[in-house]
Parts: C-alpha cells; sequence; structure tokens
C-alpha cells in the first residue's frame, strides 16, 4: 500500500490576512473555509489555477490542543497523504515502529489520523468517510 500526498497544511496567525496574501498577491482561488469545531479551529483550502496540489491554511484559537503559542518554524502544520485503508494503513506503520499519534476520528466526511516523522512534523493520513 503507498499513500498519496494529496495537500501541505500550513499554520497561520490570522485566517483573514492569510486567505488575502495567497489570493490577491499569489492568485491563488479560495476552495472552501470553515471552522472545525474537533480542533477548536478553521481550515481553508486554496489551490492555484491549472494545479493539482492543494494549500489548506489552519488557525487554532488560543487553548486549542494545537493552538500552541506561533513560534517562527511551527507553521509548517502538516503533510496530508490519501490511503484507501486507514486502519490497514496504521497497522503497517505501527508495525515499523511508527508512533501513531492521533487514532481515526471523522472530521467533515472523512476519517483521519496522525503520525509524527523523525523531525517532529506531523503527517495526516485520510481515507473519505463510508469508503
Amino acid at each position: 500500500m503507498t499513500p498519496t500526498m494529496i495537500y501541505t497544511g500550513i499554520r497561520v496567525k490570522d485566517m483573514d490576512e492569510s486567505i488575502k496574501f495567497y489570493t490577491e498577491v499569489l492568485g491563488m482561488v479560495l476552495v472552501e473555509r470553515d471552522q472545525t469545531p474537533q480542533t477548536h479551529g478553521e481550515g481553508a483550502t486554496l489551490k492555484s489555477p491549472g494545479s493539482a496540489q492543494v494549500l489548506e491554511l489552519n488557525w487554532y484559537s488560543h487553548g486549542s490542543t494545537w493552538g500552541t503559542s506561533y513560534e517562527n518554524g511551527s507553521e509548517i502544520d502538516h503533510l496530508a497523504f490519501e490511503v484507501d485503508n486507514l486502519e490497514a494503513w496504521l497497522k503497517e506503520l505501527e508495525a515499523k515502529k511508527v508512533k501513531i499519534l492521533i487514532r481515526p476520528y471523522e472530521i467533515a466526511g472523512w476519517n483521519e489520523a496522525f503520525v509524527e516523522d523523525p523531525n517532529g512534523i506531523w503527517i495526516e493520513f485520510l481515507q473519505k468517510a463510508g469508503r
């Protein structure tokens, strides 16, 4: 089983300011913007015209598990990969001694889980809910 990279998520200090920068300065298009009650935050997805790559902006409220103090270098929030079978993939990772940080849960029509790479960067694995 090989996961497919689908987007990069970065952490932002101000969602409105960040959306304005990526749309007005870099010409990206806002695809969606949603509240994420599970993380006490907000997410926005942007895409450059003609590109398959997606950028996810993530903002977390103070007190959220993910809302730690913002420091230079903490901007990379996570990398995301889609898999066909999340549970089977996590078993493969555990067999390779990869620590599962967050077990699967459902959010916005996806089941997702997180692991950490050797550098401390979080890696998200997603499976469309109901698949």
